[in-house]
Formats: C-alpha cells, structure tokens, sequence
C-alpha cells in the first residue's frame, strides 16, 4: 500500500548528509528522504536556522536543543531561561516497549469488540447477507490441514467441484494463513480458525502500521497510535472483516515497504533485495491482489517524490535497481512453479468474472460513513458501493474534509505531496469504468483503459480505495506528530483542538461490532460421522441443494470433517467453460439438476420432472461418483426438496437429522 518511510523533512538535512543505511535510529531519515551526499565537505556545526527563514524552513519535530531520541519531541521544547519540570504524565514515563504493549493491547480489545458478535458462536453465527465467503475461506482452511497432515498438494483439489477439481492458487487459498492455524483448526474447527484470523488480522494490521510509523514516520506515540488505528480499522478493513480474513491480513504490507524505502538509499541491496523477497513471497501466499496494490502504490509514491525532487534519482537509482533485480529473480525462484499452476494449470482462468469486472466506487461513497461503523447506515449506502462486503472507501465528510485541511496545510513538505498523488490517483481508479455521483452515470472513468492490462484484468477496480485508506492513515500520523510539536503560547489548547478535531473525524466511522446472523449447524448425521458407512474415497456426498454460490453449507459440512469426503459443485472461481485459460466464472461446469433444486430451495416450489430429467439427474450423479444425497430436515423448504429428490430417483430414509438417499446402485460404473 502506502509506503511508511521515515519521518520526512521538507528540505533534504544536512545530518543525513553520509547517506544512512537501512539500520537507522528514530531521528534518521531513510530512503528517499536521506539527503544525497554533498558535493564538498560539511561545514562546522552552527547555531540552529532562524525557523521563518524561507529558504531550510526548520521542522516543528526537529527541536533546536538535543534531546534524547527515545523521548518525545515535546519533552525538549523547553524556552530559553524556563524552568525545567521534571515531573511528566505516568505514559510518558513508560519504557517504548511498554508504550507498544500498551497500544497492541487496545488494538486487540478493538478488534475483540469488533468481532464479539462472532465470538459468541463462531460455527452457528455468519455475516448476514452474504455467507458463501466465510464457508469458503473455512474450506481452506481445513484444506491447509491435509496439506500439513496428509502432505496433500497445496495447489490444487479434487474435494470440491469434483471430479474437475478447483485451481487453489487461483482461488486466494491462504496457505500462509491456514498453515500456521492448524493447530487451532484441529482442535476447535475452521469456523474458530475463521473469527481468530479475523481479529488477529484487524489488530495486527494495525500494529504493524504502528511500529512502522512510531519508528520511521513520527516519533510521538500518539501520533503513530492514531495512524495504525485507521490503517487497521478504517472503514474498508470493517467492510471485509465479515468475510475477506485474506484481505485485511495486511500486517506485511507495512514492512514491505519500509524495505522498499530501505533500497533507495541501501548500502547493501543485495541482502535487501533479498530479504524483500522473502517478504513478497509470503504475501503472495496471503493476497497476491493486495500486494500487487502494494507495487502500484511504492511506484507512484516514489515518481511522486522523484518528480518533485529529480536530483534524488542520481543517488536512489543504483541501489533501488540492484534491490529490485534481486528481489525479482529470488521471488520469481521462490513462486515461479506456484504462479505456473495459477496461470497454466489445471482450471486455470484469465481475467475476473462480469460479475465483478466493473465493480467500482460511486464519488458520493467518499463521503458517507461506512455500514459497520458508528454512524453508518446500510439503506443509505445502497447503490454507493457494488456490495456491502466492498465498501473501501465511506470516510465521511468530516473526515474527508479533514483529510484535505491537512494536505493544504502541510503543502510544504515532499511527503504530503507525495502522499496526496499517491492518494488522489488511486480514489479516482477506484470508481471504476464507469465514473457515477448516487448511482447517476457521468463519464467514463479511467480505468476503462486500464482494465484489459495483464494482472490488471484480475483486479477488483473498487479495492484500490484500500490504498486511499492507508494514505489517509499517514497522512493523520503526519498531522498529529506537527499539531503536537507546534510551539504556541498555549500548547494545552493546540492539542486540545487537535484532540476534538480527530474526535469530530474519526467518531463517525469509530468501528461497531459487525452484523452476524445465525446459519444452521453442520448436521450430526456429518459430525458423528455416519456419512462414512457410505462414502467410499473415490466418491462423493451430494448435500442437497448442489453447493454453488449461493448455497455453501455444504462446503461448511465439509470443512467440519477436515475434508475427508469429496463434494460436487461449490464457490470457487474457474474457467467459464471449463477448459484452461478461458476467462473466470463463479462456479464450475453449470449443472441443470442443480439449478432446479437451488430454485426449489429458494421458492418451495416443486416442479413437474419427465423421464428426461431424471435421466440428466442419473447422468451427473455418475459424473460427481455419488454415494448418497443427503438434505437436512431444517434446510429451508425441506419438504419440497425432498418430494423433488424423490421424483428423481425415488424414496430416501431419515437417518439422525437428515434425508438420506443412497445411489451407489445407480452410480456404480461397473453396474
């Protein structure tokens, strides 16, 4: 996303005149903010610039007194003749890593509170309106198990949309998150793994972004706190956190960056490169879309800074090719033979589905407060967004506004400029190709040009709003750490005014506990394991109605029994008629039976069948190699479906809490 370099000057400074390396401490610029090295030798230190000369304006966080470097800015602000006051508030008497503790410690309470809603029954409670994201990331999961358990291929399976299989890495399978939580799905299930993921993702984003500025952007603590806060729990990471764990695991992205900074001034770009890779390659195992946004957003960011100050490149371009060159060669190492089976695999697909190609933001989406937030409402934002699980953008008007007062009153410095294109340029990608003010249609945006690029044509246009968000986050940092070192008479009544400000910003979109609904548990029939007196390895149970994405409890059954039996059908993305490299469809091959009981499922209707159908019917189900049909009582309109499946291959027998019907005589290929 967007790059957490160090704290900025808006002039090059003469210290940094050496050229740091990538170890610095909390006063050393790094990257593209380190000064080039002079042309003749540093003069003697001399008195501090007068702060109103124009032509080294004097930075509010660089004060004229030495100070200790782990103390906060404010602390050496002290007039010429005052008294010292050796007394301080209790948190700033804390070591660092009590203040970091203290930090993480609300961000987990936040993302606790956040997510309480789900905590209360992490299996029998679900995001309402839309549930097919978390059975699928709960899929995973439990597919993460075998891989660590079973050795079973990591890329690609059979256990669901059987017998064509479904192209994992394609499908965003979160190995570099599943794996590491196998312990926690082994003992308590993939919907607990789900929820913890969920919190952990929203808290360590957080943190991350914290330590990240408190070390290399700012150096007040409040400052930092108040930027990872909004790059962790900003209205877009609440949009997904009900169903995108993958995408709000931005912990990464933080350090990304850095590193990327880092190259621009590295005395060693090798090492860099290198450990830049290693980086890289587990966030392709996490999101490969967020950091593909990562790149986009480093790139303009640093043309930003590059057009503004060209002399910079003579010194930055060396080391950053080096670092770049290394980091393409050992990451492309690392993911050439993932990315083989991603693209040229088996169910390989190019390009998104329709259904998600032209998702973009509507400009009055800017400035309405997203639905879980304080002062969201859902029937408001109707029509701002493509969906509810996509709004990445909602800052509010106050915060919007704010976010404009503070690019025109730090106008001076580089970085807020850089920041301000680097923001500005991916909000306006982000509407889409079809640029709309409350659903009206004005002219056609942008991205229209942009959107048949390769990898570009895999991007959901929307989601560039995520970049904006932590845009926004620095740029509130940056906000913050100047307000707080300001020098007025009255320092109580800066901060103070800078308190309420953020308070009058920030408390429309402070984020609410996410809306969860209940879902029916996984039958007992599937849990004790009864389904095993029938399900041979080489079969499949066929949950009625056929798993699609509109009907994932199936794929949540499943999941439940680390995926030890074999389903048809499911939520997936794959090639739209089936074959390798055609562009992306949400489902496998379309399945007429499947269709009709889904429309039976959903309107209770029980329709008129003919020896046709039932023939098609008997037909897939040798296709899926089914052993038994299984429908549970509490499905909705259990009773039509029922009579439906009857009429198709006759009478079934309840077992526990199911419908059962055993086909294996039917589907028998020897038979």
């Amino acid at each position: 996303m967007t790059p957490a370099e160090s704290r900025a000057l808006p002039a090059p400074h003469p210290e940094a005149a050496a050229g740091p390396d990538e170890m610095v401490s909390y006063r050393t610029p790094v990257g593209v903010f380190a000064a080039p090295a002079p042309t003749e030798a540093p003069a003697e230190p001399e008195t501090p610039t007068d702060p109103d000369a124009p032509s080294e304006p004097a930075t509010p966080s660089e004060p004229a007194t030495p100070v200790d470097p782990h103390a906060p800015a404010e602390d050496a602000a002290v007039a010429d003749g005052a008294e010292v006051v050796p007394t301080r508030a209790w948190w700033r008497r804390w070591t660092r890593r009590r203040q970091h503790l203290a930090v993480g410690g609300l961000f987990l309470l936040a993302a606790l509170w956040v997510t309480s809603r789900i905590w209360l029954d992490p299996s029998g409670r679900v995001a309402s309106l839309y549930t097919g994201d978390p059975a699928q990331v709960q899929f995973f999961l439990a597919h993460s198990v075998r891989v660590v358990l079973h050795g079973e291929y990591p890329f690609y399976t059979e256990q669901f949309n059987y017998p064509d299989g479904v192209n994992l890495m394609a499908n965003t399978a979160v190995l570099a998150l599943g794996i590491p939580m196998v312990p926690v799905t082994l003992l308590f299930g993939p919907a607990v793994s789900f929820v913890v993921l969920v919190t952990l993702g929203l808290a360590g984003t957080a943190m991350a972004w914290y330590l990240m500025l408190s070390r290399h952007l700012v150096r007040t603590p409040l400052a930092a706190a108040v930027g990872g806060w909004f790059c962790g729990f900003s209205p877009a990471m609440l949009s997904h956190a009900s169903w995108h764990p993958n995408i709000i695991s931005q912990f990464l992205l933080p350090f990304i960056v850095w590193r990327v900074l880092v190259l621009t001034r590295s005395r060693r770009p090798v090492r860099d490169g290198a450990l830049l890779a290693l980086l890289v390659t587990v966030q392709a195992f996490i999101n490969e879309e967020i950091l593909l946004f990562t790149a986009l957003a480093c790139g303009v960011f640093l043309l930003a800074v590059l057009a503004q100050e060209p002399a910079r490149w003579s010194a930055a371009w060396r080391p950053l090719g080096i670092g770049v060159v290394t980091c393409a060669l050992l990451a492309g190492t690392l993911l050439a033979y993932p990315l083989y089976v991603q693209f040229a695999g088996p169910m390989a697909y190019h390009g998104l589905s329709d259904a998600v190609k032209d998702y973009g933001n509507d400009i009055a989406a800017f400035f309405a407060p997203g639905s879980p937030t304080l002062g969201g409402n859902q029937r408001a934002n109707i029509n701002l967004a493509p969906n509810y699980s996509e709004e990445n953008a909602f800052f509010g008007w106050s915060l919007s506004m704010l976010a404009i007062g503070i690019v025109v009153w730090l106008r001076r410095e580089l970085i807020v400029r850089a920041l301000a294109v680097t923001g500005l340029f991916f909000a306006v990608l982000s509407l889409g190709e079809r640029v709309s003010w409350w659903d009206r249609e004005l002219v056609s945006g942008p991205w229209q040009l942009l959107v048949h690029l390769p990898l570009l044509d895999a991007v959901v246009p929307t989601r560039f709003g995520l970049i904006t968000s932590v845009v926004i986050g620095l740029l509130l940092a940056l906000a913050v750490e100047r307000a707080w070192a300001l020098r007025p008479a009255d320092r109580r009544t800066v901060r103070t005014l800078t308190a309420a400000g953020l308070a009058f910003a920030l408390l429309p979109i402070a984020p609410m506990p996410l809306r969860m609904v209940s879902r029916p548990p996984v039958p007992d029939f599937i849990t004790a394991d009864r389904w095993r007196a029938y399900v041979g390895p080489d079969q499949t149970l066929v949950p009625i109605p056929v798993p699609s994405m509109g009907n994932t409890h199936g794929m949540r059954w499943a999941a439940a029994t680390n995926l030890d039996f074999k389903i048809p059908g499911g939520y997936f993305l794959a090639p739209r008629n089936g074959n390798t490299g055609d562009a992306g469809r949400f489902g496998g091959r379309p399945s007429g039976v499947g269709q009709m009981l889904e429309e039976v499922a959903t309107t209770g209707r029980t329709p008129k069948l003919d020896d046709r159908q039932r023939r098609r019917f008997a037909d897939e189900l040798r296709h899926w190699r089914a052993a038994i049909l299984v429908l549970p009582l509490r499905q909705q309109n259990a009773e039509p479906l029922r009579r439906t499946v009857e009429d198709l291959v006759g009478p079934g027998r309840q077992e526990m809490d199911v419908w059962v019907w055993d086909v294996r005589a039917l589907t028998d290929r020897s038979v």
